[in-house]
């Protein structure tokens, strides 16, 4: 794996080539099938490019994915729950390209379904988040709506199994996250957590001032693009329906 990575740091160093005439690199020992010149990028860049880091991450990354999603993709029925909750939509993008998914903290209840079915919600939302990312960027971008958040929506196990998926499985996927109506009692539990959220990822959070909502997503989003619930033009699609 580490030989594999460290033949093509150039796909990296040189900022790839063009998209359309991308090949799909195979590794030799079969570990890294399927992986191609972005997969590489990205958790090359997640590692600050350290070969050796970056190789221990994407065949972790491989087998993990073996395990956890065995059939390749998770289907509706397997999280009947969390899609009952009604909390994620994924309709537009922003002005970069990057599809939006609206995620809405107040919906979700940790009593139904429990982790696993969360989990598994989890990777088949950024499945199909990653579906729709445009050739050669693979980034998305999310407005995380906590109006009406309280202690029932307060989940720490979650939030930590997010933070892990994303960070260790899908890394370099976030373009950046909005956090629109959050309340005090989510401050707290933002305390509790930063301290798992790497460096880059923190960089790419937003809090936004409800004075300032419409204005700051309208600098990313245009607003033909943007949900109506925010000043925009365009109603929620559930992301299991997008």
């Amino acid at each position: 794996m580490g030989k594999f990575l460290s033949d093509n740091m150039s796909v990296v160093r040189d900022g790839g080539g063009d998209s359309e005439n991308e090949t799909t690199m195979n590794e030799p020992d079969n570990q890294g099938k399927d992986v191609d010149e972005h997969t590489l990028r990205r958790f090359l860049r997640a590692r600050d490019l350290n070969v050796e880091k970056a190789s221990t991450m994407l065949a972790n990354c491989l087998t993990w994915r073996r395990t956890f999603v065995p059939k390749g993709c998770v289907s509706e029925s397997e999280v009947p729950n969390e899609i009952a909750q009604n909390k994620m939509f994924l309709q537009g993008t922003d002005k970069k390209g990057l599809p939006i998914s609206v995620v809405f903290g107040a919906r979700h209840f940790s009593r139904k379904g429990g982790l696993d079915e969360f989990r598994r919600f989890l990777v088949f939302a950024l499945d199909k988040l990653c579906q729709r990312t445009p050739d050669g960027v693979g980034k998305f971008t999310i407005i995380g709506d906590l109006q009406g958040y309280g202690y029932c929506n307060s989940d720490v196990r979650a939030n930590l199994a997010a933070i892990t998926i994303l960070q260790e499985y899908y890394p370099e996927r976030l373009g950046k996250m909005f956090i629109v109506h959050a309340p005090y009692i989510f401050m707290t539990m933002w305390k509790l957590v930063y301290p798992f959220i790497d460096k880059k990822t923190r960089n790419k959070v937003v809090f936004v001032e409800d004075k300032r909502l419409q204005e700051t997503l309208v600098e990313d989003i245009e607003e033909n693009q943007l949900p109506e619930i925010y000043g925009g033009k365009l109603q929620l699609v559930p992301i299991q329906n997008a």
